[in-house]
């Protein structure tokens, strides 16, 4: 259980977690080291959106990361708000395991005797009181609950006990501040052990304290593992229990938050049955990471082998140069040192890098053994909330980590051959000229049909050199054809072995090949690789071509504005071949508005009307009727507009270069624009008193056939 001693201790102190907290970031830290670590921020400049808590939710708003610089990237020993036009800059430290922290900006007063906060009380947390995760570096401010807000990880706590009782067979006082002593006893009541100094210091024989039973350390370890288990509160609802589970937030509720708080729309099941369910599924990944474990530990014999094998070759090797260049007598003893020379780097090369990769190699396993018995300790616990407000995490880690041993991970980056020949029969007057025989052209590239795939409009393909291949590769090429039965193109010239091709056709058919070259010219090309895009477009709306005043939710799927000025969006991926069609329904319509539904290219304006310039093709529609509209041209007024629950339709047809729009499912006009040759982005313009969800992925609408004379006629 060594390799576990990382996952129980605190990355600021660096010991043993005590009353651990959990962060909404899903990380662990002691509670008074989080106190330790509060940064008070100025008021001006701590608006109440940016505040969050730490409750179970997941959505939690962090500090704009943008404005803040909370550590130095050159280890200057010093962050600061970049912000605050007033911050002072504030002294960093560095936890026991290299974790950099930040101390409070403003030193505490010393409290005085008749202030002193009350056993089990925090002190009170300053205003506008802000905490960096050590580990993430994520930040947030905390709501007035303080550091209350974070529920404690009991499980946590319940298996750094255990580990620390397997591994100290005397139990240490709880109170000593420096050099624990032996305990001597333990308060049933106090659930603390003490040594005998600390227990006339702070639980005198008196008062309310006269009437707590005091026992020996031994039967007081007895009675705290079969003490029965702790009933989990609500950090919202402190006096209520906590007894169900909310699927959408993903952390366990009381009764009181379905009845009055933000879960009572949400879809909630019982603790007790996902509790199992989670520790099911914590257990299959397991079981996942635990076969990773066991080839890494075979991989390592192997690379263990290997270092003897690349010995025992290198051996050989110098022994038959050294046998070549004897006799060649005087004439070759300069050049036998510096053939020699050659030989010895390449095997001193071949050691470093098998022996870097079984040193990395061990610290990812010794990692990924800890972090098993870490999952496994945890599995142990009967606390079905504590357990939840961890599983998830846990779950993202074990499969995280199971993921970082695939992709060649396992797989030697050095052979134990050496690829030199040395050849002996040149002529005495050209043996000044002697040299190893140059390497040859690289072997065909294997494509590793397991990791290749599409994804909508997107292509990744993998590829590796054959296993029995020793010629060295400085680089590949990858080429695909136009999807359309053409002349193959380079996508990629590069050292990576993985590369994703964007902006493809949709439902298009690609073929693919790869080829490595060296300084000896370029190999063969690999097997020819058969890729099929998606039939149908699947995307969402793109914050990163957005106008600033958009906003998104739903994944992307959802946007409005905050200006009254129409603000254009345009979706994530561009259709150039092919038939496509979306849907956006109003989800909200004040004040008559009229946004705009349509096409555009990639470099339209995102500060006025869809329509207003000549890069985007567009409808836009009020309560009563519509207009086509292009380079500031207002066309064919058609009667019929939109209220809130309204479904506008797109239709882009390639095949015959048109547009057509839709209102809950009825044509509106004629055909919008004719001859669209080129790429489009699907794209929108609205105001703050609209908000729209988009719909993607759908099947053509029943009533039109790409190539038909008319599609008018047929809505008929």
């Amino acid at each position: 259980m060594d390799e576990m001693d990382e996952e129980l201790k605190c990355p600021v102190c660096g010991s043993f977690y005590r009353e651990p907290i959990i962060l909404p970031c899903s990380h662990n830290i002691c509670l008074a080291c989080a106190r330790n670590i509060l940064v008070q921020t100025p008021d001006a400049e701590s608006p109440q959106s940016s505040r969050a808590s730490g409750s179970g939710v997941s959505d939690y708003d962090y500090l704009d990361l943008d404005k803040m610089s909370l550590y130095s990237e050159a280890d200057s020993g010093y962050g600061s708000y970049g912000g605050f036009v007033s911050a002072p800059t504030t002294p960093c430290q560095k936890s026991p395991n290299g974790v950099r922290v930040f101390p409070p900006t403003v030193p505490q007063p010393q409290p005085q005797q008749h202030l002193l906060p009350q056993p089990g009380s925090l002190p009170p947390i300053p205003r506008n009181s802000c905490i960096t995760c050590p580990q993430c570096h994520r930040s947030l401010i905390l709501d007035e609950r303080g550091l209350r807000g974070f529920p404690k990880n009991r499980v946590l706590e319940g298996v750094v006990d255990r580990y620390q009782q397997s591994k100290a067979a005397a139990l240490k006082c709880q109170l000593c501040e420096k050099s624990p002593k032996e305990a001597t006893v333990m308060c049933e009541q106090c659930d603390v052990f003490y040594c005998d100094p600390c227990r006339l210091r702070c639980h005198p024989p008196r008062g309310p304290l006269a009437k707590h039973r005091l026992v020996p350390p031994a039967q007081g370890r007895i009675s705290r593992r079969t003490s029965p288990r702790k009933i989990s509160t609500c950090t919202e609802h402190e006096l209520e229990n906590l007894s169900m589970y909310c699927v959408q937030c993903k952390t366990p509720v009381c009764y009181q938050c379905l009845e009055e708080g933000k879960h009572g729309t949400h879809e909630v099941k019982a603790l007790g049955a996902m509790w199992k369910l989670h520790k099911g599924q914590l257990s299959q990944a397991l079981n996942g990471l635990s076969d990773r474990a066991t080839e890494a530990k075979e991989f390592l014999v192997q690379l263990r082998n290997m270092v003897q094998h690349i010995q025992e070759n290198g051996v050989e090797f110098e022994a038959c140069l050294v046998a070549q260049c004897d006799a060649l007598i005087d004439a070759l003893n300069r050049r036998k040192a510096q053939l020699l020379s050659q030989v010895n780097k390449e095997h001193e090369h071949k050691l470093k890098v098998v022996r870097d990769q079984i040193s990395h190699c061990t610290v990812k396993l010794r990692q990924t053994t800890g972090l098993m018995e870490y999952c496994l300790e945890v599995i142990k616990e009967n606390d079905p909330s504590g357990f939840l407000q961890i599983s998830d995490a846990l779950i993202r880690r074990v499969h995280m980590t199971e993921g970082q041993w695939g992709k060649g991970t396992l797989t030697p980056r050095m052979t134990s051959d050496f690829d030199l020949t040395l050849d002996s029969g040149p002529l005495l007057q050209t043996i000044h000229q002697l040299d190893f025989v140059q390497m040859k052209v690289p072997a065909a590239p294997m494509l590793q049909l397991e990791e290749c795939c599409t994804q909508n409009n997107s292509a990744t393909l993998s590829w590796k050199q054959p296993p029995l291949s020793t010629i060295a590769v400085e680089g590949y090429i990858l080429e695909l054809d136009d999807g359309n039965g053409g002349p193959f193109r380079e996508v990629y010239v590069g050292t990576e072995t993985i590369c994703t091709v964007d902006g493809l056709h949709f439902n298009s058919t690609y073929k693919s090949r790869v080829k490595a070259f060296n300084g000896s010219g370029v190999g063969q090309y690999s097997k020819t690789l058969i890729m099929q895009t998606s039939e149908i477009a699947w995307f969402t709306f793109d914050p990163a071509s957005a106008h600033p005043d958009i906003i998104f939710s739903n994944d992307n799927l959802t946007v409005t504005c905050n200006s009254y000025d129409d603000r254009v969006v345009m979706g994530n991926s561009s259709f150039s071949r092919g038939v496509h069609y979306w849907e956006m329904t109003v989800d909200r319509y004040d004040n008559h508005p009229d946004p705009a539904f349509g096409i555009a290219r990639g470099d339209v304006l995102k500060d006025v009307m869809l329509g207003k310039d000549d890069k985007a093709w567009a409808m836009y529609v009020d309560n009563n009727r519509s207009w086509f509209m292009h380079n500031n041209s207002h066309t064919n007024r058609t009667d019929g507009g939109i209220a809130k629950g309204a479904t506008i339709g797109v239709l882009l047809d390639f095949t015959r270069g048109i547009l057509i729009f839709l209102i809950n499912d009825e044509q509106q006009g004629p055909v919008a624009f004719e001859g669209l040759e080129g790429a489009y982005y699907p794209a929108i313009s609205l105001n703050r008193n609209v908000q729209v969800t988009l719909h993607t992925g759908l099947p053509i609408p029943d009533f039109y056939t790409p190539g038909e004379a008319d599609p008018t006629t047929s809505m008929c």
